[in-house]
C-alpha cells in the first residue's frame, strides 16, 4: 500500500511539473532552444534543491550543507506551488484571451474592395476579373445609335523606329509568355495577370497562439513570484501580537485580566536563526505578559547546531515564568537535549507535569509524537490528581489533544501545530487533520486556541496565515 501510495505521488508530482514546464516554457517559444532547455533545468534543479533541503534537515547533514540547500529548494517549492496555481487559473483566461484578439484583428482588417481572385491557368479571357469590367463598361448591342460614344478619328501613326533584326530565320514560338512569370501560355488562352500576393508575417513575429501563451505564462510567474515574495517578507518581519480574551467560569475574580503569551512553531533551523529568535523574544517581552507559553515546534536541528540561535530566549521576561512543552519537531532534533536546553535557558519543561499557579493549575504534555521514544503525552500523570474545583489551563502542542482534553475537565487547552494552514490552499488540508485550525473554539466544557505560530517550516514563507505572538486573557465570569 506504501509502494502504491508513493508511486501515485510521484507520478503526480512528474505530471505537474511536465505540464508547469510546458504552458511557461514549451508553449511560449516557437521551437526547440536555449529557452526550453533552460526551463527544463530550472524545474528539474529546483526540485533536486528541494528534495537535497527535506533530506539534509532530518538525517542531520552538516549544518553549512543544510543553509547553502535551504533557501533556494525550500523557496522552489512555495514558488512551484503558486505558479501551478497561477496556470491553472490562466486556463480558464487563455479561451478568452485569444477570442478578444480575434474580434479585434477582425475589427482592424481592412474595408476596402474585395482582394481578386486567383484566375486557373487556361482559363479564357472573357472569365477573367479584367474582362468582367470592361463587359460591364460598355454599353449593350441594344443601345441606341445616339447613346455610343462617336467615333474618334485616328491618330496619325508616328514612324516608328525600326529595331534589328538578326540574321537568319526566326522560328515562331507556338506558345507565349505569361508576363510576369516567366512562364509560357498555350495558344489562343489569355495570359494570367499576376496577382498581389498576400502580406507574410514577419519571421519573428509570434503567432497568436505564442502570444497567448506569453501573456498568460508572464502574468503566472509574475503572480507567483509576487506572492511569495510577499509571504516570505511577512515571516522574515516577524510576527504580530494578537489578542484573545477567554472567559473561565472557575476563575477567581482576582485573575481576571491575567496575560498569558502563547509562541508555538518558532521553528529555528538552517533558514531562521538567532536575528528571528531576537525579533520573537523582544515581541513577547513589549507585551508585559504575566505568564509565557511556547507550546512546541521550537527548533528544527540539533542543539549543537542551534543553539547559539536559541541563545536569546534567555531574555524572556514574565511576572510568573516562562513554560515549555514538545512538539513533534522536537523529536526529530533530540526532544531529551532540547528539554535541558531551555531549562538551562531559563525556561520550565512541563514534560506530563503540572504546576499550580496562585489562580489556576497550568499543566503540560508531550507531543504525540513522543510515543515512537517512550515519552508521548500521559493525561493521567498531568492532571490525574487535581483539585477539579480550579481551574486549569493545559499546554498541548497538537489541537488533536482536545479530545483528552475535555475528558480529564481541562478549562482551557493553548496549542499550535497547524501554522493556520501556513500556504494557502494548505488550511483546508490542515482543516482535514486537526478539529481546530487557528482561533478559539469550545468542545463541551473546554474551549481550545491554536495559534498559527511565529515561524514557518519549510518555505519561510506564509501566504493566507499571518504569523502571531497571541496574548490570551483570561477573564472571570464572576468579575
Amino acid at each position: 500500500m506504501v509502494i502504491v501510495f508513493v508511486l501515485l505521488a510521484l507520478t503526480v508530482l512528474v505530471g505537474a511539473n511536465w505540464y508547469l514546464w510546458r504552458r511557461l516554457f514549451h508553449d511560449t517559444t516557437r521551437g526547440p532552444g536555449p529557452v526550453r532547455r533552460g526551463g527544463a533545468v530550472l524545474v528539474a534543479g529546483g526540485w533536486a534543491l528541494a528534495i537535497g533541503a527535506l533530506v539534509a534537515e532530518r538525517t542531520g547533514a552538516p549544518f553549512w550543507l543544510q543553509r547553502v540547500l535551504a533557501w533556494p529548494g525550500f523557496l522552489w517549492l512555495a514558488l512551484s506551488v503558486y505558479l501551478l496555481l497561477a496556470v491553472l487559473v490562466g486556463e480558464a483566461v487563455r479561451p478568452l484571451l485569444r477570442r478578444f484578439l480575434e474580434k479585434r484583428a477582425s475589427a482592424d482588417a481592412p474595408a476596402g474592395r474585395p482582394e481578386p481572385k486567383p484566375v486557373p491557368i487556361g482559363a479564357p479571357a472573357s472569365e477573367t476579373p479584367e474582362a468582367g469590367r470592361l463587359r460591364r463598361a460598355e454599353p449593350s448591342p441594344e443601345a441606341s445609335l445616339s447613346e455610343r460614344p462617336a467615333p474618334e478619328s485616328p491618330a496619325p501613326e508616328s514612324p516608328q523606329p525600326e529595331s534589328p533584326v538578326a540574321e537568319g530565320p526566326v522560328a515562331e514560338s507556338p506558345v507565349s509568355e505569361r508576363p510576369g512569370s516567366g512562364k509560357p501560355a498555350p495558344d489562343g488562352a489569355a495570359p494570367e495577370r499576376p496577382q498581389p500576393e498576400s502580406p507574410e508575417p514577419s519571421p519573428s513575429a509570434p503567432s497568436r497562439r505564442v502570444f497567448v501563451s506569453r501573456v498568460v505564462g508572464g502574468a503566472a510567474a509574475a503572480v507567483a513570484v509576487g506572492t511569495v515574495g510577499y509571504g516570505t517578507y511577512g515571516v522574515l518581519r516577524g510576527p504580530r501580537v494578537k489578542r484573545v480574551t477567554v472567559p473561565l467560569a472557575k476563575l477567581p475574580r482576582g485573575a481576571h485580566g491575567y496575560r498569558i503569551a502563547v509562541v508555538s512553531d518558532i521553528h529555528l533551523g538552517p533558514v531562521l536563526g538567532r536575528g528571528f529568535a531576537q525579533k520573537v523574544v523582544d515581541t513577547i517581552n513589549a507585551t508585559q505578559p504575566d505568564l509565557i507559553a511556547v507550546v512546541g515546534d521550537l527548533v528544527d536541528g540539533s542543539v549543537k547546531d542551534l543553539g547559539p540561535a536559541a541563545a536569546p530566549l534567555a531574555q524572556l521576561k514574565a511576572r510568573q515564568g516562562s513554560f515549555f512543552v514538545t512538539g513533534n519537531h522536537e523529536y526529530f532534533s533530540g526532544a531529551a537535549q532540547w528539554v535541558e536546553e531551555v531549562r538551562r535557558l531559563g525556561l520550565d519543561p512541563l514534560e506530563n507535569a503540572r504546576t499550580e499557579l496562585p489562580w489556576f493549575d497550568l499543566a503540560g504534555v508531550n507531543d504525540i509524537a513522543g510515543e515512537s521514544e517512550g515519552q508521548g503525552p500521559d493525561f493521567a500523570g498531568a492532571l490525574g490528581d487535581r483539585d477539579t474545583t480550579r481551574a486549569c489551563v493545559l499546554l498541548a502542542h497538537q489541537p488533536v489533544q482536545i479530545h483528552d482534553a475535555v475528558r480529564h475537565g481541562v478549562d482551557l487547552q493553548l496549542s499550535g501545530h497547524t501554522h493556520g494552514g501556513q500556504l494557502w490552499p494548505g488550511n483546508f488540508l490542515a482543516a482535514a487533520a486537526n478539529p481546530t485550525v487557528a482561533g478559539l473554539e469550545r468542545y463541551g466544557d473546554t474551549q481550545l486556541y491554536v495559534s498559527r505560530g511565529a515561524g514557518a517550516w519549510g518555505p519561510p514563507t506564509r501566504v493566507g496565515a499571518p504569523s502571531d505572538i497571541t496574548v490570551v486573557e483570561l477573564a472571570s465570569t464572576h468579575a
